[in-house]
Order: structure tokens, then C-alpha cells, then sequence
């Protein structure tokens, strides 16, 4: 599975990551199917920062920026559709946790949500400027594994 960022989205991210400073952000991701397993992100949200060291999903804050996106893709949810969620560990590695992995697992396992996968994509900044990450996919029948993520240049976008 391949997870692309344009650039426009690394710079929210960017821009996200260092206003939260030492505590961690996140939000959800929303993107576009390019091919089997190949996805690009093109918007997502972000929520309020959370802790040192722990970030808390919002039901609440997901569901008005997933409506405004399906809106403005008129619901053609096989190519547009929610990819899943990202956070920052911005004092730790860019790895899920064992909650990570455990909140991931809910959301794909969770029949009123409905999804075949979920990516969680766990960035931090570095210098300032510079961004790493990992994109991680989750299945229902309880698996995860490491997806290719590419973040995109000027040219590709």
C-alpha cells in the first residue's frame, strides 16, 4: 500500500506540528484513490493539541470536516473517502504505540464505521522545518502493516 502527501498538505502538517510544539496534534485524513492501494491525502483535519505524550480522537471533530469533504467530492465514496488518522510524537518516534495500534484497531473493527482499512500516519518535526513519519495500514481482521509513504514534490502535485 502506498500513502502519497502533496505538498500544500506537508505544509499544514508543518505548520500544525510546530504550533503544538512539544504536545502532541492529530486529526483525520482524507484522500483519493489513485489506483489499488495507492492513496493520496488531499485534505485533513486538525484538532486541538493533547498532551505531552497522549493525543485523545474527537468523534465530534470528525464528522463535520468528513461531511464537508464528501460534499465537495459529491459523494463518489469508491475515489474519495476518509483514509484514516494522524498524529504527531513529536518528543518520540514517528511509531505507533500500544494504544496506537489498539484505538486503529477499534475504528477498522467498528461496524458502524464501515471501513475495509485505516492508515495512521504518526509524524514529527525535525530542525524546525523538516517532517518524518510513518504510515501504518490496519485491516478488520486485526493486522497492520508499514505502508510506503512518499511525500511529493512541486512537480507531482
Amino acid at each position: 500500500m502506498e500513502l502519497r502527501v502533496p505538498p500544500k498538505l506537508r505544509s499544514k502538517l508543518i505548520e500544525a506540528l510546530g504550533k503544538a510544539g512539544d504536545h502532541e496534534t492529530g486529526g483525520i485524513l482524507m484522500g483519493e484513490c489513485l489506483a489499488p492501494n495507492c492513496f493520496r491525502i488531499t485534505d485533513l483535519s486538525i484538532s486541538s493539541k493533547g498532551s505531552f505524550a497522549h493525543f485523545v480522537r474527537s468523534v465530534l471533530h470528525t464528522l463535520a470536516p468528513l461531511r464537508r469533504f464528501f460534499d465537495r467530492t459529491g459523494h463518489q465514496y469508491r475515489r474519495f473517502n476518509y483514509l484514516g488518522e494522524w498524529h504527531s510524537h513529536p518528543s518520540f518516534l514517528p511509531e505507533p504505540s500500544g494504544p496506537d495500534v489498539q484505538s486503529m484497531l477499534e475504528i477498522v473493527q467498528d461496524p458502524g464505521v464501515g471501513a475495509n482499512f485505516a492508515i495512521l500516519l504518526i509524524v514529527r518535526l525535525q530542525d524546525r522545518r523538516m517532517i518524518e513519519g510513518t504510515a501504518t495500514a490496519f485491516l478488520p481482521e486485526g493486522t497492520h502493516f508499514r505502508t510506503e509513504l512518499l511525500w511529493e514534490d512541486d512537480t507531482q502535485s
